[in-house]
């Protein structure tokens, strides 16, 4: 067998592997289970499936204390008067999501503390460690998507 048949076959089969791992993520519902590091790298969210559907909770804080008081962060920019004592530590972020086939979970809300708000929210899943979280508000042509990484 010639050098350059041999690399033929090597690249053949490098392709086939590649193209089987990416559909053994993309048809498995679970894949997105797993711990992430958002967007803004000062957060990791636990991605955990309940029945048939998806949630996050914010499990690490690169800042957990408030500078002025030294005490844990607490969810004060929330709407409502009644949650704002609660540690955003542990919070629930993401809610409902539904596995939508292929590498998507939609059906979803993400809750940002940052500024209080609750936006519809869509997961893609690119690879086993990188997953797209895009909220948005009405449809998803309107938002912002952030790159989260899996935390090994």
């Amino acid at each position: 067998m010639s050098v350059l048949t041999r690399m033929a076959f090597l690249f053949i089969f490098i392709g086939l592997f590649s193209s089987f791992r990416t559909l053994s993520v993309a048809d498995n519902p679970d894949a997105v289970v797993g711990t992430w590091l958002n967007g803004t790298k000062r957060g990791h969210v636990q991605i955990y499936k309940q029945g048939n559907k998806y949630y996050g909770k914010l499990i690490w804080l690169k800042e957990p204390n408030d500078p002025a008081t030294n005490k844990p962060k607490l969810d004060s920019k929330n709407p409502d008067a009644k949650m704002q004592s609660r540690p955003l530590m542990g919070l629930n972020i993401m809610n409902d999501f539904q596995f939508d086939g292929g590498n998507v979970w939609d059906e979803g809300k993400i809750y940002n503390p940052e500024d209080g708000k609750t936006y519809s929210c869509k997961m893609t899943l690119k690879d086993a460690n990188t997953l797209d979280v895009r909220g948005y508000v009405g449809i998803s042509l309107i938002g912002k998507t952030q790159t989260w990484t899996r935390i090994k």
